[in-house]
């Protein structure tokens, strides 16, 4: 066992390119153990006033199955079937840091977007917040496309 290897790994999933790399990651992090990875997938909560709620096409639930339908299919195509799977509602950052703090997690590991300028400040930060407010090391990955 690597003296890197961590017990609990979360590992916060948008669905970007990225993302497989970051699962790739923390798996060998886990010494291969899937049952080491905790995925996590925040949604924004709902506005009142957004036109899918106005006209009763979406809602939380709805939201939440789609994601989960999501988690089936990227579990399966990165062979990490049987990893915990967790879907929030609310900041991305501060949920992620939370859910590692509760789970007593090692290691969070994410992808960055590597946002600049006027992209970054409207985006904002989702790997800033977490480095933040994380009570455990997080290892951001760099973007593999970026120049």
């Amino acid at each position: 066992m690597s003296a890197l290897s961590k017990e609990k790994i979360v590992v916060p999933v948008d669905f970007s390119g990225e993302i497989g790399r970051a699962i790739d990651v923390a798996l060998e992090l886990a010494g291969g153990d899937v049952a080491k990875l905790h995925l996590i997938h925040v949604l924004f909560p709902l506005d009142n006033v957004s036109p899918g709620v106005v006209w009763g096409g979406i809602s939380d639930e709805k939201r939440k199955v789609a994601i989960q339908e999501e988690f089936d299919q990227l579990t399966k195509d990165r062979n990490v079937v049987g990893a915990s799977v967790e879907i929030r509602f609310g900041n991305p950052g501060l949920e992620v840091a939370e859910f590692a703090e509760e789970i007593g997690a090692d290691l969070i590991v994410m992808p960055s977007h590597g946002y600049h300028g006027v992209k970054r400040l409207i985006l904002g930060s989702v790997a800033e917040r977490v480095i933040r407010h994380a009570k455990c090391s997080v290892l951001v990955l760099r973007r593999t496309d970026a120049d």
